[in-house]
């Protein structure tokens, strides 16, 4: 069954990248004009208006039992191929390919990393989310902390946070929130969607996986900070230290719409090889 949840909007606008990488640099992060603005406007004001302290808690509750499904990672990468966005005329391949193009892109970069090119493969797995009946803005875009205001490089921020109903609350509208100076991300609860699910995910299922991965997975789309240099007075000195970890990981994390196709046939022996290695059988979801 294929679940229609519309485009991603941290794939339909990506940000700046390598000009050799990028058709039109330009094009990349464009949140003032271009085809699909108006939805993805419609997705962050739904996200910024909803995503609440409250709001991320219930769902940390609802899912926090993993109990929607039993499957391995092998059977969660073929599950993203029912996510496909018909009305998006570039993409005319299926999800999982993009996982695959990351892996090996990171593969190939990083050929002594094996962990590293798993990170490729899992990175976008917590989008089955939206299988489980969650909406778009609870499951893709840009992520942000919750409990706090909203930073200047939050996508949108002037203009989709005035009906969330935290900020009218005195406990969460300041700069720190209910949160300590530089107390650390592992406490700051962050907005719901497929980077926590994820890592809450991996951390349940006790995959074997270095730091490092737990790191990337959980804040790939933290786009506000790995690439705005917002929420600095969180931050902890390991935030720090992690923090180029997940900027190379999203030098990777691109979607291209990339005419030469990888042969997952061919790649699948290579990558099941390292699900057995850190994250074997089959996983509760």
């Amino acid at each position: 069954m294929k679940v229609m949840v519309g485009p991603d909007p941290s794939l339909v606008y990506r940000p700046d990248v390598d000009p050799e990488v990028a058709k039109d640099k330009a094009s990349f992060r464009n949140y003032t004009s271009g085809p699909l603005l108006d939805r993805v406007f419609t997705t962050y004001k739904l996200m910024h208006t909803h995503q609440t302290v409250d709001f991320v808690r219930s769902k940390h509750a609802q899912f926090g039992g993993f109990s929607y499904k039993k499957m391995t990672v092998m059977e969660a990468v073929d599950l993203l191929d029912g996510l496909v966005d018909d009305s998006d005329p570039d993409v005319d391949f299926p999800n999982s390919f993009h996982a695959f193009q990351t892996a090996e892109g990171i593969r190939k970069a990083h050929p002594d990393k094996d962990w590293f090119h798993l990170v490729g493969l899992l990175h976008d797995l917590g989008k089955v989310l939206a299988l489980f009946g969650e909406p778009q803005w609870a499951v893709v875009g840009d992520t942000f902390p919750v409990g706090c205001r909203p930073q200047a490089s939050v996508v949108f921020c002037d203009s989709t946070f005035q009906d969330n109903p935290d900020l009218q609350d005195p406990r969460y509208s300041t700069e720190l929130g209910m949160y300590q100076p530089h107390c650390g991300l592992d406490r700051v609860l962050m907005s719901w969607g497929h980077d926590e699910y994820m890592y809450q995910v991996m951390k349940f299922n006790k995959f074997s996986l270095p730091p490092e991965a737990f790191y990337m997975i959980r804040f790939h789309s933290f786009y506000p900070w790995h690439t705005g240099s917002d929420y600095q007075q969180l931050c902890s000195q390991q935030d720090l230290a992690m923090l180029p970890w997940v900027q190379e990981f999203n030098k990777f994390d691109l979607y291209t719409k990339c005419p030469d196709l990888p042969d997952v046939d061919k790649l699948r022996p290579y990558y099941q090889g390292l699900i057995d290695k850190y994250c074997p059988g089959i996983l509760s979801w």
